[in-house]
């Protein structure tokens, strides 16, 4: 759900699968004259409904779990304004390797009282940069292969300074959309339909960890937190297998000069993954082959950061509570927004100061250890604030 990451985990190895990546190809010939039926992909259809079932249910354990974690979250971590907020779900990213965990892990604290909605719409934001150094790991993995240092690392750089961009204008725009009450009027519940098939499907699991094994809440917690990073790599399976058909390319690269564009392609790869770490680690191995370049993928970054939010959002939805569907909303909304007035009033000045901060950054090996301080000492610095 970054993957990402939600955002769902990206290892070398995933990244490696993901090399070739834009174009889905028959498994045979004569895939066109079987039978509708037969060509359905039964066995990732089944994987997805297993994923979605495992989803709710780790959400479910995480909400029971973050109920009872009430006074140690108070008494060993000092949660107590949003600056902490957006520290720990920075650093809580890091550790996981992934955002969409660390959001949903947000959202329970909120149904749970533990946190505020602001304080949980700045640990969502905090997430979403500790996501954004996945790929910058990705980055760094090709370039202990022996790969050039300036390209494998651009592309994790430029998430990772795009996605700070997005984030500073929707830390200002979320937050006062969740101030003014805006978004109370657009409720999104998970309606008695949600809440009876929660009751039969999942109560009986829960239950028997619950009351059978007697679990303690911060076991139960955890345990929906490693369930939710499996189900995030179940997603991640459940797309179908792409390449990319060297006959292709080019029509391809006549796309990536568009900025509308790539913002669309962002947002539509990120949608259908449901992990912005999996449709950004698809840049680092294009970059290296030559398919596209820095400047034309800034747009498609900006689409990711938007679309990325949908796990999210179902599982505030599946939490069926307003406040974490608001914050949710503020978010997506505030992103959208900064990269609309990004991209329609001043995108070739910001573009040309991104791709500069980049070369600054990988120009020299102590603007690069500066660098990577800094995304370090920043969480730090926020938690203790």
């Amino acid at each position: 759900m970054t993957n990402e990451p939600h955002d769902g985990n990206v290892s070398a190895a995933g990244a490696e699968s993901q090399e070739l990546s834009l174009t889905a190809l028959p498994n045979s010939p004569d895939v066109g004259l079987r039978p509708f039926w037969q060509r359905i992909a039964w066995p990732k259809i089944g994987l997805f409904i297993l994923s979605l079932y495992l989803f709710i249910l780790a959400l479910t354990l995480m909400k029971d779990g973050a109920r009872g974690l009430a006074p140690l979250v108070e008494d060993r971590f000092s949660l107590n304004n949003a600056f902490n907020t957006m520290g720990f779900g920075w650093l809580f990213a890091y550790v996981v390797m992934s955002g969409s965990p660390v959001a949903a892990s947000a959202l329970t604290f909120l149904d749970a009282n533990i946190i505020t909605p602001v304080q949980t719409f700045t640990m969502i934001v905090g997430s979403r940069m500790g996501a954004s150094f996945i790929i910058l790991f990705i980055g760094f993995i090709y370039v202990l292969r022996g790969r050039n240092r300036s390209t494998s690392l651009s592309m994790g750089l430029l998430s990772f300074t795009v996605t700070g961009t997005l984030q500073i204008g929707s830390v200002i725009i979320g937050t006062l959309l969740l101030r003014s009450g805006f978004l109370n009027r657009f409720q999104l519940g998970g309606g008695a339909a949600v809440t009876s098939v929660t009751d039969v499907l999942i109560d009986p699991v829960t239950g028997i960890f619950k009351h059978t094994l007697n679990l303690p809440s911060w076991a139960l917690f955890l345990l929906g937190l490693g369930v939710i990073l499996l189900t995030f790599n179940l997603f991640d399976r459940c797309l179908p297998e792409m390449t990319i058909k060297e006959s292709q390319v080019g029509r391809v690269s006549r796309l990536v000069y568009n900025p509308l564009i790539m913002f669309l392609l962002g947002s539509a790869v990120t949608l259908v993954s449901m992990s912005v770490s999996v449709s950004l680690s698809i840049l680092v191995p294009l970059s290296h082959r030559g398919f596209v370049r820095r400047e034309n993928v800034i747009p498609y970054i900006m689409g990711a950061n938007i679309t990325t939010f949908i796990d999210t959002l179902l599982a505030a939805i599946l939490l069926n509570n307003h406040a974490a569907v608001s914050v949710v909303l503020a978010e997506m909304l505030g992103v959208a927004v900064t990269a609309s007035l990004l991209l329609l009033l001043i995108f070739r000045r910001y573009e040309r100061g991104a791709l500069r901060f980049v070369s600054w950054v990988t120009d020299r090996n102590l603007h690069l250890a500066l660098f990577m301080f800094s995304i370090f000492l920043i969480p730090i610095i926020l938690i203790l604030i």
